[in-house]
């Protein structure tokens, strides 16, 4: 195991302890608080693919540029990867439902601001408060870690993960209907309504966690990770419109690169840092971060091709001429994939192990785009390749915030999920970005129009496995159940405690 990060003399961990503030919870049971934090999260992660079948439309509908329209997109990954992490430090120390409820409340704001106006300004800022909503999906899997028992925590969890990804695979087709057969506000207006309902649920059916996190919350610590954020991804998303070598594009990284550093050493030194350096460089933790990037890589690159892949003309050769609807239902086998697969990932994890599901997801995930590179020609082996890829992607994100919460103590689950998700929101930037130059750089003149040749989207099948590949082979560094367990901070606080005769009921046990 490798050496810790040299400290300075250590201080106090944050501990997690009962929480008196009693007068938020609200009476339920584990079943349905468990749908109403799947639904939320469903419906979230619909939101940030809600309107990719929109885009080529924005400039005609609001007068705006292509390039001010693709912001529609770009702000939710920038404003959801910031605040996701940050979202769940506040919840592990204020309320987890608390903070809950007001990232309901932003996608709700969001949702109005989109509906009632055309001006491109006003939809870019309903979607920067769209996408902070992001942070549903980790503080969900953290009230269920608290509020369930032990036995029903993992199928919970792995169903509230894959919530990102059924989303995702819901999402076009719907928007895409819509699109197609009524005034593009009404998707808005439905998010709206249906945000509304998630937060009435949530008040009346889903518990306040009466775990808390004690120290000060670390605003110097999360600016700092906003502008690492901010300067990486920016220069990610739009280095291929910028030009990788320009001077905005390089300015970025270099200061992406001095921020990390800067924010690192910062919170070494902090005594309730934003992120748990120290607990983050451990191999449980490090290398599922690592494996999250990659997977959400390369789930990201089978739900940004396909609809494209089955859109493009057939005097293309390959190109299957589809309509935006018919590209968008390509994807919604996926999504029935990953709901069905959810559970199935649970008793992997409960029998061998979170790192056996992880490990077999990302085969599954590579054979799907091996399945890719050889069917690109018919409509259902199109379909049947996705799904294949939709079916790792749901084994692993169930598998992924187990890994992580059986690693990190119980106060910090929030921030670490956090986290977690955040890398996958990063893996989806840099795949965004890398498919972006192949499908631009690798095209051919036919039938006067320019296009991306087949061997396009087979480069980006063939990068897309590589990125499983990578994820699997991540996945087997990772230490084995007991190793993870022996060397968290929960598991020296829950024996400091047994000495000390702590109540029991101040630490939970990890998944």
């Amino acid at each position: 195991m490798p050496a810790d990060i040299p400290t300075p003399p250590p201080t106090p961990a944050p501990s997690a302890e009962p929480s008196t503030d009693r007068g938020a919870t609200a009476p339920s049971s584990p079943n349905l608080a468990m749908g109403i934090l799947a639904f939320c999260g469903v419906v979230v992660a619909v939101m940030q693919t809600l309107v990719v079948p929109l885009l080529p439309h924005i400039p005609e509908l609001t007068g705006a540029t292509p390039a001010a329209a693709s912001w529609l997109v770009t702000i939710t990954l920038l404003t959801g990867a910031v605040f996701t992490p940050v979202l769940g430090r506040v919840g592990d120390m204020y309320g987890k439902r608390r903070v809950l409820l007001a990232s309901l409340g932003s996608l709700l704001v969001g949702s109005v601001l989109c509906a009632i106006s055309s001006h491109i300004e006003i939809l870019i800022t309903g979607r920067a408060l769209q996408g902070a909503a992001l942070a549903v999906v980790p503080l969900g899997i953290s009230i269920l870690r608290d509020e369930l028992p032990p036995e029903r925590v993992l199928p919970a969890v792995a169903l509230m993960s894959s919530t990102l990804g059924i989303g995702a695979a819901v999402g076009v087709p719907v928007a895409a209907f819509v699109v197609e057969h009524f005034d593009w506000h009404t998707m808005f207006w439905v998010s709206g309504v249906i945000a509304l309902i998630d937060i009435v649920l949530v008040l009346l059916f889903v518990p306040e966690s009466p775990l808390r996190t004690r120290g000060r919350f670390d605003a110097v610590g999360g600016l700092g990770l906003a502008a690492v954020l901010v300067c990486l991804l920016l220069a990610v998303t739009q280095g291929g419109e910028w030009g990788w070598t320009s001077p905005a594009t390089l300015g970025l990284l270099a200061a992406a690169v001095l921020a990390g550093l800067l924010w690192g050493a910062y919170e070494l030194r902090v005594r309730s840092p934003m992120v748990d350096l120290r607990v983050s460089a451990r191999p449980a933790v490090l290398y599922a971060n690592l494996a999250a990037l990659l997977i959400g890589f390369a789930f990201y690159a089978n739900s940004l091709v396909t609809g494209q892949m089955v859109q493009e003309p057939k005097v293309t050769g390959y190109g299957l001429g589809a309509s935006i609807v018919v590209s968008g239902l390509c994807l919604l086998p996926g999504g029935v994939a990953m709901v069905l697969l959810s559970p199935v990932s649970a008793r992997i994890s409960a029998a061998h192990g979170p790192k056996v599901s992880l490990a077999l997801a990302s085969v599954i995930i590579a054979v799907g785009y091996g399945v890719r590179w050889f069917t690109s020609h018919d409509l259902w082996t199109i379909v049947a390749g996705a799904t294949v890829v939709a079916a790792g992607t749901a084994i692993a994100y169930s598998a992924l915030p187990a890994l992580v919460m059986r690693a990190v103590p119980v106060s910090e689950t929030g921030a670490a999920n956090g986290l977690n998700t955040l890398m996958r929101s990063v893996g989806q930037a840099f795949c965004s970005a890398a498919v972006a130059a192949v499908l631009s750089n690798v095209t051919f003149r036919v039938g006067g129009l320019t296009a991306p040749t087949l061997h396009a989207y087979q480069l980006v099948f063939l990068i897309a496995g590589g990125a499983a590949v990578l994820a699997l082979l991540v996945t087997l560094l990772l230490p084995g159940a007991g190793d993870a367990k022996a060397g968290t901070v929960e598991g020296t606080k829950r024996r400091a405690d047994r000495k000390a005769g702590a109540p029991a009921t101040a630490i939970q046990e990890g998944a």
